[in-house]
């Protein structure tokens, strides 16, 4: 894989991950634009000891444009996009529209006595997955998915290293039901400068099974256990496993792990990034036929966080979807939306056995 990194007509990073050594990426970016915007406001619940970010830029963002001003295909003529070159394998840019950033402003040290604010120090990152607009991950190549997880692990390893990052998050939305606001099909990289919620829940949890079985690993354990019942596993192979959790938030929620236990993408070997294609694939394609569909899905990579708890993490790809019916959605109603209660609509041994037989 060839690397070469440019920068923006504002400032702003893009780097190239070519499957060629031959690939010619000095086309310069043409367009005039203005500075990017400052970093959002992060201000602190102090009810729930969680952060919230106030990114008011983001209203203007790109909106569903038709596939002729998508600004993630490739620059045509005096069609000018992010994307300056005129193909490309994969491409990865700070976002135009970014949740954090490292252009922070000064902020007030609190919006009441309770409420503490900050800057949003962090950077916001797309990932483009194929130059192909009509594209989709589940048609990728097993050598193109190879190219995307190392691109991941080589930002990883580069947001990691930003002051003040404490997280590194990877993920994909896809569909309008999910909210995407670009068809292109994509992903983005969140490096957040605190630990999420959903973060600290798990290592809690993984702490207090480390202190009960004298350093177990809680994944681990549980992905054991889960591989031996055999119910809810859905593929398999020598180095990953794909399952619906025992206990699925989702209608259709699968996670696909790497046997060994390893902290985040950059500590995959090179047997277990080949590995994750060919059945991250298979996965995908038994979404999509579930019901004879496109599926809308979120794939989320949950990483160990870059400073602390490292030993307890377990790195995973939680792939999930609203789709309950081939026309009907799950919404986060009342119990979810405000309690955080999950009620799901299919058990996941049913899930899984559609699964496997899609």
């Amino acid at each position: 894989m060839r690397r070469t990194a440019i920068t923006l007509a504002d400032g702003r990073e893009l780097i190239y991950f070519d499957e060629r050594d031959d690939a010619v990426r000095d086309h310069p970016d043409r367009r005039e634009l203005p500075p990017p915007p400052p970093a959002s406001q992060l201000r602190h619940d102090p009810l729930t000891d969680e952060w919230v970010a106030l990114a008011v830029h983001r209203q203007t963002r790109t909106f569903l444009p038709p596939a002729d001003q998508c600004p993630l295909c490739p620059s045509a003529g005096e069609r000018l996009s992010e994307i300056p070159a005129p193909e490309y394998d994969v491409a990865v840019f700070e976002n135009r529209f970014p949740a954090l950033s490292g252009r922070v402003v000064e902020e007030p040290a609190e919006i009441i006595p309770f409420t503490a604010a900050r800057p949003g120090q962090g950077r916001c990152e797309v990932v483009c997955f194929t130059d192909d607009h009509h594209a989709a991950f589940a048609g990728l190549p097993p050598r193109r998915v190879r190219t995307v997880l190392d691109a991941l692990a080589d930002r990883t390893t580069a947001l990691g290293e930003l002051p003040g990052v404490e997280q590194v998050f990877c993920f994909e939305n896809r569909g309008v039901e999910i909210g995407v606001t670009l068809h292109h099909p994509h992903g983005q990289i969140y490096a957040y400068p605190f630990v999420t919620p959903r973060t600290r829940s798990l290592l809690a949890a993984a702490r207090r099974h480390a202190a009960r079985t004298g350093g177990g690993n809680l994944y681990a354990d549980v992905l054991a256990a889960e591989r031996a019942a055999g119910e809810r596993v859905v593929a398999t192979n020598d180095h990953w496993t794909a399952y619906v959790p025992a206990a699925a938030r989702w209608p259709f929620e699968v996670h696909l792990a790497p046997h060994r236990p390893v902290p985040d993408i950059p500590a995959l070997t090179d047997a277990e990034r080949d590995a994750f294609g060919p059945l991250y694939l298979d996965l995908l394609r038994r979404f999509d036929g579930l019901f004879d569909t496109p599926m809308p899905y979120i794939a989320a990579w949950h990483q160990a966080p870059v400073r602390l708890d490292r030993e307890l993490a377990h790195l995973h790809l939680q792939l999930f979807s609203v789709r309950r019916a081939a026309d009907k959605l799950k919404y986060l109603a009342g119990s979810e939306s405000a309690m955080g209660v999950f009620i799901n609509d299919i058990a996941p041994e049913q899930a899984a056995a559609l699964l496997r037989a899609a």
